[in-house]
């Protein structure tokens, strides 16, 4: 008897479906457990490198973290590389396909327009052009590096011996055999850092666009400057005097479419490190001088700001020369990107350092007047310079690109087909100081080295871009900050907006800030330095001008706060620090919480309302006055700002519309509140808070229920973590393999645990701080670290996302260091033979 043959027919054959399909999950169950398990690294034992001079021996701990020790830098660098392509291969071999307007390649006409705009941005020939400009040491080390990718790539021929990517890649007929690593792959990656954390461009943009519906003057309401009356910059003392910043000097005192298209095009830029919400992109750096810490010596804590990614960006390790030498300098551990040899983040054993987005002005947007191959500059015709570029597409045919330049840049608004500019102006020309060669890969392993403060500012003064705050402390206590970064000086114009490129009254000199004039501390009377993206200095005491655009203090102005309050106690330690970073207090809620307190309110609101009287600020997962304030404050922003502004230029939050609306409630007739679809009413700032508070009230009830008392933050406020490529397949079977979540989290876009939402798309996370670290110059081996993720990029791994929950609490790991310590953690040992 046949099977199911006793069953009715739809029963017969809703069995056989279902037989069928239970059959195909076992056998994909093992061949998804096979394929994974085939691509897992070895870490024990030992292995032949051919290339090696000596013996490398690499311990891991129970996170994965990889110490790694050898007798010459050129072994410890192709080791890195070696073990960076056993954990992270494919995030490596995805990025340099982004960063060389490559993806189509992988992944189909999908991602044209992303390839499209890289290639118009021209990041690997930068990059083609930087690596022959380094240091020879540089270039050693950066070929070095990539003898150990190549190695691990010769050693896996098989798509399932690299990756479960690469298997479901190959399913979809795409993947391919990977080709070999080179220096210019690791230097293109340093192009997408700093694109990630570029200036101020989509502010020009926007403000270009906002004033396509409103006069200028109210465009500007919409960017008021820093308040340093409330906020104080990173550096207080000093001036430029006689060529130089002089830290104890004091200043004498001073009395349309083709925007459009150029925004899309900048849209179509795939975010490296960031969020595509830009907004919440920055960073908490602060060191404290050992006169107020408990152990004598200085305290250091970092915490990037960077999109939610999966792996994370970062990847931790230890890169040590069993005895430091001139010829063997090394002995950090920090936080590296995988792709670059080196430490970007970390400590050696004498000094740690910490990064912050300085956010200088480096970009402008130029508008020019093209007709056909020339344009105009000065009253005279140019040729555009013209390339193309062709871009293979798996599963199509190859695609051929014109990319055109000005003198300026890029002509960026022609990659997106139809948009055709009008008006006067009819191409926007984008220049960018990382789209001439620099030195910051010579940065970072001057950095890796450095000693002492001199040597760390010797580092910095090659770091070109991104331009970073770094922080700075040693082992000898003497604590720092120095603003590095090739940093435009401009001929008239403050890169606030789109200015005319034809004319050259706004063309950039020649020569950037020296590096010498940029703003410098060392060991400041208060005893510590705070850096979050906030002005470094004010401009009444500075000049040449860094930038109109800064974050607006709200965290910085926190830390100094908490820190003060800890001092009052006694000399802090690095728990104290650690707390700090897990700060959820909302900073603007001292002045929006008393205003709608004021406003004339009835129904079911009012019972949502009484949930912030007694609120302390903190926004932690279970906080239903939290989640009840972020929803006012979302609809407050959409119901204030959406029908005055295009699309792309409305409010995403943060704390640049805390100071907008700070200003607007001290102002309850302004033209804003107005909301201009209702054309028989003019409503004021109550009518506006009163809708808000009502519409957050009905949003939540309809989400969270009625009872207002179990709501909870972290309901809504929660975070994903998505694989960077087929983590967005659209495919859901796809997508559960590679990422995990979501989780509840804390804090919001500008608290000093800056978890950032998009207040247009709800209340998703989309940046974090993606690792803290706080380093103790008393004893490094009682340094503290976590990652996002996990060391492993290999979906099922048991390092994948391992501290992830660890990172969601607010702890931290160990940051083991000294031989003794790494080898008393370590949980595997793998020996790399010649």
């Amino acid at each position: 008897m046949r099977p199911f043959a006793w069953m009715p027919w739809p029963l017969r054959w809703a069995a056989r479906v279902l037989t069928v399909l239970l059959a195909l999950a076992l056998v994909l169950t093992g061949v998804v457990v096979y394929t994974v398990r085939k691509s897992f690294p070895q870490v024990d034992g030992s292995l032949r490198l051919p290339g090696l001079a000596g013996t490398v021996e690499i311990y891991r701990d129970k996170s994965g973290i990889p110490h790694i020790y050898a007798d010459s830098a050129a072994d410890l660098f192709m080791a890195q590389g070696f073990v960076h392509a056993q954990d992270r291969f494919f995030e490596m071999d995805f990025r340099r396909h982004m960063t060389a307007g490559r993806l189509s390649e992988l992944f189909g006409a999908s991602t044209l327009d992303n390839d499209k705009a890289l290639r118009t941005m021209g990041w690997r020939r930068v990059a083609e052009q930087e690596v022959p400009e380094l240091a020879q040491d540089t270039q050693n080390y950066l070929n070095a590096y990539a003898k150990g990718v190549n190695a691990w790539i010769s050693a896996n021929p098989n798509a399932s011996d690299r990756s479960l990517e690469y298997s479901v890649l190959k399913l979809q007929g795409g993947g391919g055999t990977p080709e070999k690593w080179t220096a210019v792959d690791s230097v293109a990656w340093l192009k997408a850092m700093a694109w990630d954390l570029r200036s101020n461009v989509e502010d020009e943009i926007d403000r270009a666009l906002a004033a396509t519906k409103l006069p200028r003057e109210r465009v500007e309401q919409l960017y008021p400057g820093y308040p340093y009356d409330r906020h104080l910059p990173i550096v207080n003392e000093g001036t430029v005097r006689q060529g130089r910043f002089d830290q104890r000097a004091e200043p004498r005192l001073r009395a349309g479419r083709a925007l459009q298209a150029a925004a899309d095009t900048l849209d179509a830029v795939p975010s490296t490190m960031g969020a595509a919400d830009r907004s919440g992109i920055g960073s908490n750096s602060w060191v404290v001088s050992g006169e107020h810490t408990k152990s004598g010596k200085p305290l250091l804590a970092n915490d990037p700001h960077l999109s939610a990614q999966m792996p994370s960006v970062w990847y931790q390790a230890g890169l040590h020369c069993r005895k430091v030498s001139e010829a063997c300098p090394y002995d950090v551990t920090g936080y590296t990107f995988s792709g670059m040899p080196g430490v970007i983040i970390g400590h050696t054993d004498r000094i740690a350092w910490g990064f912050t987005n300085l956010g200088p002005d480096v970009a402008d947007l130029f508008l020019e007047q093209v007709d056909g191959d020339t344009y105009l500059y000065k009253n005279s015709r140019l040729p555009l310079e013209t390339r193309q570029e062709k871009i293979k597409v798996a599963g199509g045919k190859t695609v051929t690109i014109t990319v055109r330049s000005t003198r300026h840049g890029p002509l960026i608004n022609e990659v997106i087909p139809g948009a055709r500019p009008s008006g006067e102006a009819n191409a926007v020309a984008l220049q960018w100081t990382a789209l001439t060669p620099g030195r910051t890969a010579d940065a970072v392993f001057a950095l890796n080295k450095a000693g002492d403060w001199s040597e760390f500012k010797a580092a910095a003064a090659l770091f070109d871009v991104p331009a970073q705050n770094l922080v700075y402390a040693d082992t000898s206590g003497k604590i720092g900050y120095q603003a590095p970064g090739r940093i435009p000086v401009r001929t008239n114009g403050d890169g606030t907006w789109p200015v005319p490129g034809w004319t050259g009254e706004y063309d950039w000199n020649t020569a950037p800030i020296p590096y010498d004039q940029l703003p410098s501390v060392e060991d400041p009377a208060d005893g510590f330095i705070v850096t979050a993206n906030n002005a470094v200095i004010d401009p009444s005491r500075y000049q040449p001008l860094l930038t109109m655009d800064w974050s607006y203090g709200y965290r910085s102005e926190r830390i100094r706060t908490l820190i003060k309050e800890a001092l009052e106690k006694g000399p802090i330690d690095s728990a104290a620090m650690s707390r700090i970073q897990q700060d959820t207090h909302n900073g603007f809620a001292e002045t929006l919480v008393p205003a709608l307190l004021q406003v004339d309110l009835a129904g079911p609101s009012v019972q949502a309302r009484d949930l912030l009287r007694t609120w302390d600020r903190a926004q932690t997962p279970d906080s239903a006055a939290a989640a009840y304030f972020n929803a006012v404050w979302r609809h407050l922003l959409t119901l204030t700002f959406d029908d005055d502004l295009p699309e792309s230029a409305r409010p995403t939050g943060g704390d640049r519309w805390y100071e907008v609306v700070r200003r607007l409630l001290e102002a309850p007739e302004d033209p804003f509140w107005d909301d201009v679809t209702t054309r028989e009413i003019t409503e004021t700032r109550d009518d506006i808070l009163r809708q808000a508070m009502a519409s957050a009230h009905q949003e939540l009830a309809d989400r969270l229920g009625a009872d207002v008392k179990a709501w909870r933050w972290g309901d809504l406020h929660q975070l994903e973590l998505v694989n960077g490529s087929l983590g967005t397949s659209g495919i859901a079977a796809v997508e559960a393999l590679f990422n995990r979540g979501p989780l509840p989290v804390g804090g919001s876009k500008d608290a000093v645990d800056a978890t950032g939402w998009n207040v247009q798309n709800g209340y998703a996370i989309t940046a974090v701080p993606s690792m803290r670290m706080v380093v103790d110059l008393s004893d490094l081996d009682l340094s503290r670290w976590v990652n996002l993720t996990g060391a492993s990029g290999h979906a099922f791994h048991e390092n994948y996302w391992d501290q992830t929950q660890a990172w969601a609490r607010g702890d931290l790991l160990p940051m083991y260091s000294s031989p003794e310590a790494v080898k008393k953690a370590a949980r595997h040992t793998l020996r790399l033979n010649p």
